[in-house]
This record gives C-alpha cells, structure tokens and sequence, in this order.
C-alpha cells in the first residue's frame, strides 16, 4: 500500500514511519485523487488558483483519498502526514527524499502540500495501533496555525484508543494540551541535537532550541510522556551529556541516532564542516569514510562518557549504530534498537 522507502539505512529503526505515496501532485498520478483547484482555507482566492506563495514558500491544496498510511516495517501501526513537504528546511533531512514522489520541481523545504482528506468515520479502527503524526513532515510547522491540519486530524481520532506519537521540531503543539490529555496514550518527541542556537540556526528554520525545550516542559508538566531525540547526532558537535542534563527533569525518554549522509545532501553538510569546523575533518573522514564508521563512534563517545556516574544510572548495549536512553522512573538507561 502506498511507496515504503528502503528500510535498510540509518533512519529504518525509527518510529517515524516513512509515508508512502496517496496523493497525486500536479495532476499527476492515477489514482483519482487529484489537486483542488479553489480557495485555500485562510488564504482565499479565485475558483482558478490552485496554489499561493507565501513568504517564499509555495503552498498548494492536494485531496488524498486516505489521511492513514498503514505501514509494513517493524514498529508496525500507521504513518499520518497532514502535509506533503516541510518548510523546517533542515540541511540534512532524510525525508527530501520524498520529494520524488510529488511531481514537485522545488527545492526540499519551499513548498508546502496542504491535505484535504475524508473525515475519519471510524476512529476505532485504530484500537491500540501506533498512530505516528510526522514522519516526513512535520505535524507542527508554522503554517500548521493557519491550516490546522493536524488539530483536525486529533480531533478525529478522538476515543479510538490509539497510541498516538507525534514527532516535531515546533512549539505550537502546546496549543493542542487540551486534545493531546484526552487523547489517552500520547508521546510528543522534539528533535534537539544542540543547545548551541549558532548551530541549529545553520541546519534548520525550525523555532529556537529554547522554544522546544519550553514546550517539552509545558508537555511533560501537563502529565504527557515526552521524548527529547537526539538527531542526528553531528560526531564532535552533538554534545549528549550536555544535553541529557538539560532534558532530564522534563522527559521520560531519550532516543538517539546518527547522522545520515547517504542522502544528496552529504556534500552540503562536508563542505559545512570543512568551513565551520575544519579541525572536525579527521574525524568526520574516519565516522563515514574509514573503517571505523558511525558504530565505533556511538561505542567511543557514548560508553567513554560514562554517564552513569551523572546520571544515576546508564547502562550501553551495542548491537546496532541506533541508541536510546531513557529516564522511566528516573533512572537513565541506554539499548540499542
């Protein structure tokens, strides 16, 4: 059902199921569901226009027959992406890929599909599966305050029992508290792989990463499981510990995962590092390119920290390039996936 991406590379492992394709883009495709030519809700516009720009960006109205992508890799459930694109524009975004599939001659991150989808007449249906909002978009983008595409996607999941995991990089999700504690089981993960805002304002044109960290706090205050997922980790830069001592009276879970440069994007983030941080090159040319690669660095730099003497308690287990740790009950713990 749908196009399922290769489950083989660094991104497989994670809960963020790959989307597959559901909706037809400029007219193309050939399963009925086609562009809405007319208003887009909030812009308005002539019955003839089928998309806007706005800030750069362009946004377009798409219908897709199914808001639901049932997913066939390990960690099972459905995918939901209530937006094809993602305006965030992170440098090394595993999910441009995508792009592909759209018909879209734009670069990743300046095009925006809104979906319009059936209403969900069942939400029962859904009974204990993993429902994840946000796996090669973002739930949460700023346009998301204008759409509301997800808070309508909530509301109709509304008593159907799932569990629902919404990946994001953004604080309007505190605006759906209300929806989110009625919802049941709900886990809300933030990507922060730097406290240093010099660095996160080079890879993405997501909100501060002190606007994510009030929103996990808000969050985890209102009694929802939040995660704080360390990705990607950038080797030299990533600073866990740091980092672990920030989130850890305001998260029950840590995830981690390396960095991705099997995409087209790897020449961008080399040539990144060679200017920003040449003194990095070394070590970025044994992580990717030698014999060490990206598990010996996560055995080296994770297990050397020693963590558990901080932290209270942190165990390592090595049997893949993916870690978490987690804060259950407290206490610190580190397994690979």
């Amino acid at each position: 059902m749908g196009v399922e991406p290769d489950t083989s590379g660094p991104c497989a492992w994670h809960p963020c199921i790959h989307e597959g394709r559901s909706a037809t883009y400029h007219g193309r495709g050939t399963d009925g569901t086609r562009i809405s030519h007319g208003f887009l809700p909030g812009i308005g516009g002539t019955e003839d226009m089928a998309e806007v720009k706005e800030s750069g960006i362009l946004i377009q109205d798409v219908e897709t027959k199914n808001i639901m992508t049932k997913s066939t890799l390990p960690v099972g459930g459905y995918s939901v992406n209530p937006y094809v694109g993602c305006t965030h524009g992170c440098k090394y975004c595993y999910a441009s890929f995508m792009k592909r599939f759209t018909g879209h001659t734009e670069p990743w991150g300046t095009f925006l599909d809104v979906k319009h989808w059936p209403a969900i007449k069942n939400p029962q249906k859904y009974k204990g599966q993993r429902v994840v909002i946000g796996s090669v978009t973002d739930g949460y983008l700023p346009q998301e305050a204008q759409f509301q595409n997800t808070r309508k996607l909530l509301e109709q999941l509304r008593g159907s029992e799932a569990e629902i995991l919404i990946c994001t990089k953004s604080d309007l999700v505190i605006r759906d508290i209300d929806l989110l504690k009625e919802m049941g089981k709900v886990t809300v993960s933030w990507s922060i792989n730097t406290l240093d805002e010099d660095f996160k304002n080079d890879m993405d044109n997501a909100v501060s990463i002190k606007r994510r960290l009030d929103a996990m706090k808000q969050i985890y205050d209102a009694g929802i499981r939040t995660v704080c997922f360390i990705a990607p980790v950038f080797p030299g830069i990533t600073d866990f510990e740091a980092i672990f001592h920030r989130v850890k009276n305001q998260c029950d879970l840590v995830w981690l995962e390396n960095l991705n440069l099997r995409g087209g994007f790897k020449k961008d983030i080399l040539d990144y590092i060679r200017k920003k941080h040449p003194d990095l090159v070394p070590l970025y040319w044994e992580v990717f390119f030698v014999e060490i690669r990206v598990l010996r660095y996560f055995l080296t730099v994770v297990r050397g920290r020693k963590y558990h003497k901080s932290l209270r308690s942190f165990t390592y287990h090595a049997a893949d390039t993916f870690t978490s740790a987690c804060t259950d009950g407290g206490r610190y713990w580190c397994k690979a996936i």
